[in-house]
This record gives structure tokens, C-alpha cells and sequence, in this order.
């Protein structure tokens, strides 16, 4: 397991598109998922941010479904109830719980890159793919 960042706050705005493509692409090669989270949308943003979001998550999609990995959509609502026991909780909030549940990915330093955590945590806690990380039933005697 791994977590971090792309960094794509430099250059043109296609060319950043371009970059977080072939990062995204390069993890996926490199951890082999079965399975990917988002986050929807949150329709609070303004007009703008929606319209960035919309390119930068259309890239997203593309790099995995390039790999054929299926795709699950969450509401932020979702996400933080699952990891955080809160659907209200602030960002803060489940950045230090996602810190707090991967020792590993304590360095994270963004609230956004915890939110991409938090996405994957939830589904891992909400649907069968947890199923195998289980420890083994003890036999009944």
C-alpha cells in the first residue's frame, strides 16, 4: 500500500492534465488496484472550480479505466461517515483520522490528498473488497 500526492500546480493547464494522466497511469501500473473510489462531485463549489474538477476527474477516470479497473462513486458525506464516524466531519478531521488509520501516510500534508485516502478507506469499509483483508473466522468448538 502507498499514498501520496501528484503535483500538478505547474505549467499550462493541459500540460498538467497531461502529467497527472501519466502519474496516475505509472501507479496504477505500479500497485495493480482491482478496484478504484472517487469522490462525487460536491456542488458547493463555484462555477470555476466545478469546471477544473470536471477536467482533472475526466483524466482520472480515463487513466483507470485505461487499466479496466471499475470504478466506485462516493458522496463526501459517505466518506467521511466511514472513516471518520461523521458525515459532517471538517477536513481536518479526516485528515488526522486517515493519518491516524495508515501510520504510513502520516506525512500527508494536504486535506485533498487525504480526501483521495479517504476514498479509498471508505470503500474498503463498505464494500466486499475488505472481505479478503478479514482475519480468518475462529472454528467454533
Amino acid at each position: 500500500m502507498g499514498c501520496g500526492a501528484i503535483d500538478i500546480t505547474q505549467g499550462q493547464f493541459a500540460v498538467r492534465l497531461a502529467r497527472l494522466y501519466l502519474e496516475l497511469s505509472r501507479v496504477v501500473e505500479s500497485f495493480s488496484p482491482v478496484e478504484a473510489a472517487v469522490e462525487a462531485p460536491f456542488h458547493g463549489a463555484s462555477a470555476r472550480s466545478a469546471l477544473l474538477l470536471a477536467h482533472a476527474r475526466g483524466v482520472v477516470l480515463a487513466a483507470v479505466a485505461q487499466a479496466n479497473i471499475p470504478v466506485f462513486e462516493y458522496s463526501p458525506a459517505a466518506l467521511k461517515k466511514a472513516v471518520t464516524g461523521n458525515g459532517r466531519a471538517e477536513k481536518e478531521q479526516v485528515q488526522a483520522m486517515v493519518s491516524r488509520l495508515i501510520p504510513g501516510c502520516a506525512e500527508i500534508r494536504s486535506t485533498d490528498a487525504a480526501d483521495a485516502v479517504a476514498a479509498a478507506l471508505g470503500h474498503l469499509f463498505t464494500s466486499g473488497t475488505s472481505a479478503g483483508l478479514r482475519a480468518p473466522a475462529r472454528a467454533q468448538r
